[in-house]
């Protein structure tokens, strides 16, 4: 399930988005301040943010200036400024879309579908980091012209981390992504996860990338 970030200070204006986007089968996200949003989204992976404009703390622009120095994840712009000026500095900004209020909940729906579709168009079923070539859709591994051979639990540890580079995650947050919630064992299955597929990959060089543990925070897929 698709997740969906709302930034949006005014809370009937952001519990309306989440239902409207719950109904369309999306999992959400509220945030309510602009100075919480990039905590929020490392910790959190969202699929697209929705972000207005006018908050407490830092406002939109900033937030989306901050967001796109870290990451491409579509932001779709709402406020109620409806100028042409504004709509246009957002999206020479990095914004994938604007929405002005007031807002037809259907139609946000409908271009938070629209810009998931056109971006998932744009995403490339292999990433590759140097010699490490991770092929989302046909779940191979490569380290240069050699074929490395993962369990299908390390494997789907492995494109997560593709999917996320250099965003850090807590054994929960991965537990929660990639073994599920209906695991019951212990966290560390995580570590013993991590340790065999540094092995797997001990041919990769460390100057194109690695994966890094943070103490006290995580992990995380860094990338040079």
């Amino acid at each position: 399930m698709e997740k969906i970030m709302i930034v949006e200070d005014e809370m009937p204006i952001s519990q309306v988005l989440k239902a409207y986007l719950k109904k369309a089968n999306y999992e959400t996200v509220q945030v309510f301040r602009g100075d919480e949003v990039l905590r929020r989204f490392e910790e959190e992976s969202p699929s697209l943010i929705i972000l207005d404009v006018m908050l407490p703390g830092i406002n939109g622009w900033d937030v989306l200036r901050k967001i796109r120095e870290k990451s491409d994840c579509p932001v779709i712009m709402l406020t109620a400024l409806s100028e042409v000026d504004d709509r246009l500095s957002g999206l020479n900004q990095g914004a994938d879309d604007y929405i002005a209020k007031p807002f037809v909940g259907d139609e946000v729906v409908a271009r938070t579908k629209a810009v998931l579709r056109r971006m998932g168009k744009q995403t490339l079923p292999v990433k590759s980091f140097g010699k490490l070539e991770v092929d989302l859709i046909g779940h191979r591994v490569k380290l240069g012209e050699e074929e490395i051979i993962l369990t299908p639990r390390d494997l789907t540890l492995l494109t997560f981390f593709a999917e996320h580079p250099n965003q850090t995650f807590t054994r929960e947050q991965l537990i929660e992504k990639v073994w599920g919630w209906e695991y019951e064992g212990s966290d560390r299955a995580v570590d013993v996860s991590i340790k065999r597929i540094r092995n797997a990959l001990r041919g990769w060089p460390v100057s194109e990338g690695e994966i890094r543990t943070l103490r006290g925070l995580g992990y995380q897929l860094s990338v040079y």
